[in-house]
């Protein structure tokens, strides 16, 4: 069984990962653009270059992107830690972040989905205003260095996403709303939804059960899809279905299209 075409189907733009086969960014890209608007280009690492694809596959992107309709996203290194403690560290993933910025440019990504990122060691009053304005040191020099602000969004991890409100409301930043971890960390999502809906550049949607995240959407408890439902019914940018097996995107796209009548209906009312 091959994923359900999915493209144009709902009243948001459906999108998944480039780890949906286990192959190269282009082979995902070339089965999966007559399936989904958008997908999500996942760049986990970026301490090693070699992990980044070359320029060639930049421009064979980019085409099959004109030619197939597909649109694209960037998720940024999760490696490079723009608060970490250490001050050359902090500039070297500084360095490199703008690095994968400027080799991804070409593809006029919807929005470049970035971690700010928490350690344990920082959960304290102390600990949490340091390594914010870490943050905020890295984000003023990746700024300064061109970027615009409004390409990209902060991610909602597993910590109070109002410990990176001042960056956001200081440059005005977009929002990544992962559905997903709020339901796995047990943050309100309809509050942080109410509160940053007209920020949301994009929001990852996956499955939860018993802690472990990333699963296909049937595996939601019918009490959270609930909630979620009542999030997409008033959304209209891209929907990331964050999953990185075909298995899992099949039960995925299944479970919404069974359901596109609810999105359909409430948004018609809008």
């Amino acid at each position: 069984m091959h994923p359900p075409v999915s493209k144009g189907a709902f009243p948001f733009r459906i999108g998944t990962t480039s780890f949906i086969y286990p192959d190269d960014y282009v082979p995902n890209v070339r089965r999966l653009a007559p399936i989904v608007d958008e997908i999500e280009l996942l760049f986990f690492e970026g301490r090693d270059m070699v992990h980044l694809p070359p320029k060639h596959s930049i421009d064979e992107l980019v085409q099959l992107g004109a030619d197939l309709d597909i649109g694209y996203n960037v998720h940024l290194p999760a490696d490079l830690d723009l608060g970490h403690a250490d001050d050359h560290l902090r500039r070297s993933a500084v360095h490199r972040m703008k690095q994968v910025l400027d080799i991804v440019a070409p593809l006029k990504a919807s929005t470049h989905t970035l971690h700010l990122m928490w350690h344990p060691d920082d959960i304290s009053n102390r600990g949490i205003f340091a390594r914010m304005s870490r943050h905020r040191e890295s984000l003023t020099r990746l700024f300064d260095s061109g970027v615009d602000p409004k390409a990209l969004s902060i991610e909602t991890l597993d910590y109070p996403f109002e410990w990176v409100e001042p960056v956001i409301r200081e440059w005005d930043l977009p929002v990544c709303l992962d559905i997903g971890h709020l339901i796995r960390y047990q943050y309100d999502m309809a509050q942080l939804y109410g509160r940053y809906r007209d920020k949301t550049a994009i929001m990852h949607l996956h499955g939860v059960q018993n802690g472990i995240d990333h699963l296909g959407l049937d595996q939601l408890p019918d009490s959270q899809w609930q909630r979620v439902r009542e999030i997409l019914s008033t959304y209209t940018g891209t929907v990331s279905v964050e999953v990185f097996a075909e298995p899992a995107l099949i039960s995925s796209l299944l479970f919404l299209k069974q359901r596109r009548s609810e999105f359909i209906t409430e948004h018609q009312e809008i």
